[in-house]
């Protein structure tokens, strides 16, 4: 666990984990785009005061764990990094492919849960989160 962090006169931990998935689950999250999207994230979330944890992204979803000052609400943070991010993908990669479809690149909702206690068992699920997609799809397989 991380010591508390501070504002002036509040002492936090107020950790999520955020999934959040492309319109229509589309799998566009790979390659170059894979990689960029990661810094993108942190940046957006640092104009919020907030800061990724740990993140993992899937060919067409998003797992984050993101740390958010109590003075936001996790729908605002969410919605701008969702929002702002989908409006530079359409800039960066939108002129090259025309399913970029800038603010609507993302699905409109969202998971979110509070990490609390759990936070290494969280950590480790979103780490694995692509070997266990692949484990189920092996499984499917024989169906």
């Amino acid at each position: 666990m991380d010591e508390l962090e501070s504002l002036s006169h509040t002492a936090w931990e107020c950790k999520y984990h955020v999934v959040f998935i492309p319109k229509c689950r589309r799998r566009t999250l790979y390659g170059q785009l894979r990689q960029h999207l990661g810094e993108v994230f942190r940046r957006l979330a640092m104009q919020k005061e907030s800061r990724i944890e740990e993140g993992h992204l899937m060919s067409d979803h998003v797992h984050m764990m993101i740390s958010i000052p109590p003075k936001y609400a996790v729908s605002q943070v969410v919605g701008y990094i969702k929002g702002k991010s989908a409006i530079h993908l359409a800039r960066v990669y939108g002129e090259r492919k025309r399913n970029f479809v800038g603010q609507h690149f993302w699905a409109r909702g969202y998971f979110v849960s509070t990490v609390g206690r759990d936070e290494a068992v969280i950590r480790e699920y979103i780490r694995r989160q692509e070997e266990e997609d692949k484990r189920l799809e092996q499984m499917n397989l024989w169906r």
